[in-house]
């Protein structure tokens, strides 16, 4: 049975359905948010989780519609904030990084597949025919 130990997805997939989707399945997630997401800190209503003051260690917060997460807020050298968030309340800040790291390469591979192997330029419009082209284009991909 699949049983992946997180499932990581890009802030374009966040959504509500989405999450309750892996929740149905016993899955537990882990992805970035946008900075105007709305969450509820403390019962008072719901603001940007960029208004927050989140500690290192990372802030449970509700999220509208779906239950408590847990909002971490990254400051990189150059100043860039990223917010991250996981239904894993009790997650701390190695966990998540370990688990980001292994996000950025999934990035990178489907980067390198986009660059190098012209898997959108496919032209024709039958499932099976595209199918069988991508996976050609992700083998020659791993090939080289």
């Amino acid at each position: 049975m699949f049983s992946p130990e997180f499932v990581q997805f890009d802030t374009w997939y966040f959504s509500i359905k989405n999450l309750k989707a892996i929740r149905k399945k016993g899955w537990h997630w882990l992805t970035r948010l946008k900075k105007n997401r709305l969450v509820n800190p403390d019962k008072t209503g719901n603001i940007a989780i960029e208004l927050l003051t989140i500690p290192p260690e990372g802030m449970t917060v509700h999220l509208k519609e779906y239950g408590f997460i847990k909002g971490f807020r990254i400051v990189s050298k150059d100043g860039d904030t990223q917010y991250w968030a996981t239904d894993v309340l009790d997650m701390q800040e190695e966990k998540r990084k370990e688990l980001a790291k292994k996000a950025w390469k999934i990035e990178e591979y489907h980067r390198g597949i986009k660059q190098f192997c012209e898997v959108k330029r496919c032209q024709v419009r039958r499932n099976s025919v595209q199918r069988a082209y991508i996976m050609t284009e992700i083998r020659a991909f791993l090939r080289f």
